[in-house]
């Protein structure tokens, strides 16, 4: 037998090469992604990536990939952080309460370049923070909250504002910076944040209206009216209601009696409802200059009504920006702030005009 023959007859051939043993597909990593954790908690990816270069606000592991991956531990800290930034407490120190704090948080990891700044995101990509400057931090918190589009936190703030400052404050220090925060800013990103704009100007009208009304003495009910009514509207052709709305709850707050026309009310239907009601004030609402009105003013501040030799008319009064360096007739007035308007309302509600 030849050696070839013997080498086949002590190792035959297969018949076809053994396949290579191929490890079996590793099972999915625990956690979520980055961007699953962002829609989560309503925050922008490059957001949690930059909490966690600059205080370790992260997974503490990576799942053997570039890739993060956050497990249960790691998202209650990030949902404390959360939590503190929108209550208006620094990054860096709610980064650190977060990781103390957070059952099984991330505390004593640190973080991978401590006092870098982010770089930033691509552009388009990401909700980056408002353009406040120095504001209280319940507005920051606030702006915060309203960027991560957190409705619940949002109401949580707007109602904990008012009952700890009081309408004028909040109006003024926490809720005006904030939406005008969120306006520049969409201003100059296109068509992106207008949904938070949204959001923000929904929840103040809503806080606005949880507002309660004055009490009679007994408790037992709102009080009856103590003069003629305010009457808020705004001009036609004028859709911006928030200011309206504050200085109405305000009036309401302090027994004041009040009809609220919302925005654009036609020329003639604010005649007619100032003849019907006879208001003590009519308050009018323009916004830009394209819908202040001085020939609706002069209408409005020419209705008379009552007996003859004891006719009455109410004190106009114009609010707004629009209405800034408007010939205004005589006796018409233009506070410069809620906390004005609502002194003047409360004053000529009660007082009115002497009789013509």
């Amino acid at each position: 037998m030849t050696e070839a023959a013997e080498h086949s007859t002590a190792a035959p051939a297969p018949a076809a090469p053994a396949a290579p043993d191929v490890p079996a597909a590793p099972a999915a990593p625990a956690g979520l992604a980055t961007g699953a954790v962002a829609r989560m908690l309503g925050v922008a990816p490059t957001t949690l990536r930059s909490w966690d270069r600059r205080y370790g606000i992260g997974p503490d592991r990576r799942a053997g990939t570039k890739h993060r991956r956050w497990a249960p531990h790691d998202i209650a800290v990030l949902k404390e952080m959360c939590r503190l930034t929108s209550s208006g407490v620094p990054p860096a120190e709610a980064a650190r309460a977060a990781s103390r704090t957070a059952p099984g948080g991330t505390a004593g990891r640190g973080p991978e370049d401590v006092g870098t700044p982010p770089s930033p995101g691509p552009p388009g990509g990401g909700w980056g923070p408002l353009p406040l400057g120095r504001v209280r931090k319940e507005c920051r918190g606030l702006a915060r909250a309203a960027v991560r589009l957190d409705s619940p936190t949002v109401d949580a703030l707007l109602d904990s504002v008012l009952a700890a400052h009081g309408l004028v404050t909040a109006w003024d220090e926490v809720m005006m910076p904030a939406l005008r925060a969120v306006g520049r800013k969409w201003e100059t990103s296109g068509e992106r944040y207008v949904e938070v704009e949204h959001l923000l100007s929904w929840h103040i009208s809503s806080a606005l209206r949880r507002i309660p009304a004055a009490r009679a003495p007994s408790g037992t009910g709102p009080p009856g009216p103590s003069g003629p009514p305010v009457l808020v509207a705004g001009v036609p052709g004028e859709l911006h209601t928030l200011p309206m709305e504050a200085l109405t709850a305000g009036l309401a707050q302090y027994g004041v009696p009040v009809r609220m026309f919302g925005g654009a009310v036609p020329g003639a239907a604010l005649r007619a409802a100032v003849r019907r009601a006879g208001p003590g004030v009519v308050v009018l609402w323009s916004q830009s200059r394209t819908t202040a009105s001085v020939p609706l003013v002069r209408h409005l501040d020419a209705i008379d009504w009552g007996v003859p030799g004891a006719r009455h008319s109410a004190l106009v009064m114009v609010a707004g920006p629009g209405w800034a360096g408007a010939r205004l007739p005589d006796g018409v007035v233009y506070p410069q702030s809620l906390g004005e308007a609502l002194g003047l309302a409360r004053e000529f509600s009660v007082r009115g005009r002497a009789p013509g």
